[in-house]
């Protein structure tokens, strides 16, 4: 059967076009009226120059709305791609986003249309600007650009029709192709896992622009559930949210989850509707898990994914969390789900270690993205011959299929459910003028799992501190690419060949801990 993933949505207009589908600040738009706007957008594309399975790309940058979710489905339909751009970067990270995707439109929400002329000028592809929202709302008036596209598909199974930015090993990020077969695959093997039917009420807290945020949407909107959507995710508007809207399930990272549960009023919140939370990003503490199981009586499934697999491939699931006679099993990340294969290898020769041996995880099924956007080589370094994406984590499987994690083959830093390469990091505090050399590393934090720690080489001469560091890294970094410790080395450890050792500045930081993430 051919893979289409705005097939669900006419499904669902069909069987129950009045069915609420979607919701936003008290808004609702119903199942039959997603489908209308969703083919007027299609058209509206076409119209706007974006030609179907011509590699053309359009550019979403804005906080949680539905328009985001709109577009993404309009893209499928009109057989073009939809760049995704995260707004907590730098205006010069996103710009370079923008090129790199030769966007020629960018739609925006009304916050962030005050960074439109830097873009313009730096991006000088760029045709078209459309602001989400606010007084100068442009996306209605866009949308009635369009004749609502009607006939077949515009597109195959593996045409790219949503791209999200990875951050990459060799400091810029990667557009990771996900196709119609990858999210489709995803969508359909997890509708089970999560227990999600037509009665469910799904909040969407996760930043749409994260394949955990658009991908979580496009799951409950598959199977007909009413799909809610937050645009700031903090810890007193969601615990007011599941409240008044009965939410029934959601995913959030484990830092959301900590605030929710550090509220006053927690205690008070009717959360008598929660059935199912997903939570994942990053590792969480033991201690906060202990006491989320025990003030939250519903099920929790822990997942463990990545954007080129288009999301979730393994999980710790409801019954494994409560399971007296296996506790060790909380600080695992679980076992495979359906529709995909994990095996564990040796890095330097892809050959298979012995069970129980700490090797890095390879993974492979219909999930998996199909390329990295003009990145052959990148392509080919993640991706083996035989198919399986060389996920970079590096673990064990115990004797019954759990999967425990334990570092990294590469060097990212997950702080706070966002992955960083510290390779970005260091391209840019290199660029100081007092700076010689500089390492950057992640450390434990209680509340964010990680945070970047930087150990700089001052050049002879030079003095700076700590403040100015972090002040340099934030004018050019999203903030949470930025570390928030700093020390001042005479020189950066180094094995025979020069390769600087990473592992003995972190070592000190990690010591005594079962995991070194």
């Amino acid at each position: 059967m051919a893979h289409d993933i705005t097939r669900f949505l006419e499904q669902q207009a069909q069987r129950a076009p009045h069915r609420p589908a979607l919701r936003y600040q008290g808004e609702t738009w119903t199942f039959g009226e997603l489908r209308a706007r969703v083919g007027q957008l299609a058209g509206a594309l076409r119209a706007a120059g974006l030609q179907a399975r011509a590699d053309h790309r359009f550019f979403v940058l804005d906080k949680n709305h539905p328009a985001t979710i709109e577009l993404t489905l309009a893209a499928g339909r009109a057989g073009v791609a939809c760049v995704i751009g995260n707004w907590r970067l730098a205006p010069a990270e996103v710009a370079w986003a923008i090129a790199d995707a030769q966007a020629t439109l960018l739609f925006v929400g009304e916050e962030l249309a005050p960074m439109v002329p830097a873009l313009r000028q730096q991006c000088p592809a760029l045709q078209r600007v459309v602001v989400v929202g606010g007084k100068d709302d442009g996306y209605q008036a866009f949308l009635r650009e369009g004749t609502p596209l009607e006939g077949g598909p515009g597109h195959q199974d593996d045409d790219c029709f949503l791209q999200l930015y990875t951050s990459g090993t060799t400091g810029f990020p990667k557009g990771a192709m996900l196709t119609h077969r990858s999210v489709g695959a995803h969508t359909a093997n997890m509708i089970a896992v999560f227990a999600f039917d037509e009665h469910s009420v799904s909040l969407v807290p996760m930043p749409l622009f994260h394949v955990g945020g658009i991908c979580w949407a496009l799951l409950s909107l598959s199977v007909g559930a009413l799909t809610v959507v937050t645009r700031d995710a903090t810890p007193a508007a969601l615990l007011a949210t599941f409240a008044r809207e009965r939410i029934t399930h959601t995913f959030v990272v484990p830092a959301v989850l900590h605030g929710m549960l550090a509220l006053p009023d927690f205690a008070q919140a009717d959360l008598s509707a929660l059935r199912c939370v997903v939570y994942g990003g990053s590792p969480i503490p033991l201690p906060l898990l202990e006491r989320a199981l025990q003030q939250l009586r519903c099920g929790f499934n822990q997942v463990y994914g990545m954007t080129e697999m288009s999301g979730v491939f393994c999980m710790l699931d409801a019954d494994a969390h409560r399971d007296a006679a296996h506790r060790e099993r909380l600080v695992s990340a679980g076992r495979i789900t359906p529709g995909t294969e994990l095996k564990v290898v040796d890095p330097s020769t892809g050959q298979a270690v012995a069970e129980g041996q700490v090797g890095e995880f390879w993974v492979r099924g219909e999930q998996r993205l199909q390329q990295y956007w003009h990145r052959p080589e990148e392509t080919a370094q993640a991706i083996t011959a035989e198919g399986w994406l060389r996920t970079g984590d590096a673990g064990r499987l115990d004797p019954a299929g759990f999967v425990f994690i334990q570092d990294r083959v590469k060097d990212m830093v997950i702080t706070g459910g966002e992955n960083v390469y510290p390779a970005e990091v260091e391209r840019v505090l290199v660029q100081h003028p007092a700076v010689s050399e500089v390492a950057v590393y992640g450390v434990p934090h209680e509340k964010w799992g990680e945070t970047l720690r930087a150990s700089v080489v001052l050049k002879p001469g030079a003095a700076l501190t700590e403040l100015e560091v972090i002040t340099f890294a934030r004018g050019q970094l999203a903030g949470y690419k930025c570390p928030t410790q700093v020390e001042f080395i005479a020189a950066l450890p180094r094995n025979a060949t020069g390769k600087v050792l990473k592992r003995d500045l972190r070592a000190p930081h990690w010591a005594g801990r079962t995991r070194a993430v």
